[in-house]
């Protein structure tokens, strides 16, 4: 059984490993924060499931803000962003591969506020997105130009 879902993730995992090791190193995070574990998102279109994307993102906590008591409330907050994900997906009109990252923004503040007071939360940061598929999709409105 272990060894079907090693499997199963071993693809997502070389993905996510490639990608990074593209990426240019990042600085040191500054200051405290959350980050969440990978969490995946569909992409859908005319109410039909078309693609995941696996999100990592990472909540910028206030320097007063009480980390360990908040990060024992990652559960709740991938929660959050999963429920807000499929009550209105965060499909990006011009690229199926990908999440509109300014509205997950905006619906994980609003959750977040209701898990840990809003002066805890400074910002929210998409560190990474590594969709399902990148072949064999719908080709959006905006790129049939």
């Amino acid at each position: 059984m272990r060894r079907r879902q090693l499997l199963a993730v071993l693809p997502f995992a070389l993905a996510a490993g490639s990608a990074s090791a593209s990426a240019p190193p990042k600085k040191a995070a500054e200051g405290q924060y959350v980050d969440l574990s990978p969490i995946a998102l569909p992409v859908v279109l005319n109410n039909r499931l078309i693609n995941y994307v696996f999100v990592q993102v990472r909540l910028n906590l206030s320097k007063s803000a009480d980390a360990p008591k908040i990060r024992e409330k990652e559960p709740w907050f991938r929660d959050a962003l999963v429920r807000a994900g499929h009550r209105t997906p965060f499909t990006k009109a011009t690229d199926y591969t990908m999440i509109d990252e300014a509205r997950l923004k905006a619906a994980l503040m609003r959750e977040a506020a209701t898990i840990t007071p809003a002066r805890n939360l400074l910002s929210v940061i998409v560190v990474s997105q590594t969709p399902k598929q990148r072949n064999g999709l719908p080709r959006p409105p905006a790129a049939a130009h």
